[in-house]
């Protein structure tokens, strides 16, 4: 029985490569961006969206994932970013961590902040808990790229090649 737990947590998210991922909202009692504002996944259309969700205590995991998105230098108008905090995967205060987010928001403001109260996307999507997962959304929603826990040399070119290809059109 541990062995399956083990197993399955080391599996991608359940959402499908070129297709778009089922509605989530995080909205009041469940998350939602720093200003109390709802956030849709309907949002994840236009431009390309990089969208990491992250347990509080994994924020170390994927730094240079991190780095290296910053050092591709995209284009602005063609590519966004979301960060949702999965703030039910931590024992960290609240607070803290909400605080630490508006400092951040603050700092880049081009990257829109949101909360999971409750392990929302964790459930809809599939997404590992207690992890750090990148995804990466087309322009038209589909999901491109996704990949849950430490990305390795080769993930990370893969998915700045993902990237290039989706804004160099």
């Amino acid at each position: 029985m541990i062995v399956l737990f083990v197993a399955s947590s080391l599996v991608n998210a359940d959402l499908e490569l070129n297709q778009a991922p089922p509605l989530a909202r995080l909205a009041g009692d469940v998350g939602g961006r720093l200003d109390g504002t709802s956030w849709n996944s309907s949002e994840l259309k236009g431009v390309v969206h990089i969208l990491m969700y992250v347990d509080p205590d994994k924020i170390k995991v994927n730094e240079h994932v991190e780095e290296a998105l910053t050092r591709e230098q995209y284009p602005s108008e063609k590519i966004r970013s979301v960060a949702i905090t999965n703030l039910a995967a931590t024992w960290k205060p609240k607070f803290l961590i909400t605080k630490i987010l508006k400092s951040k928001q603050k700092k880049y403001p081009r990257t829109t902040y949101v909360t999971d109260k409750s392990k929302v996307l964790v459930e809809r999507w599939g997404l590992l808990d207690h992890s750090y997962n990148v995804l990466v959304f087309g322009p038209n929603g589909n999901l491109l790229f996704n990949k849950g826990g430490a990305l390795s040399g080769a993930d990370v070119e893969n998915l700045t090649a993902v990237i290039w290809s989706k804004i160099s059109n």
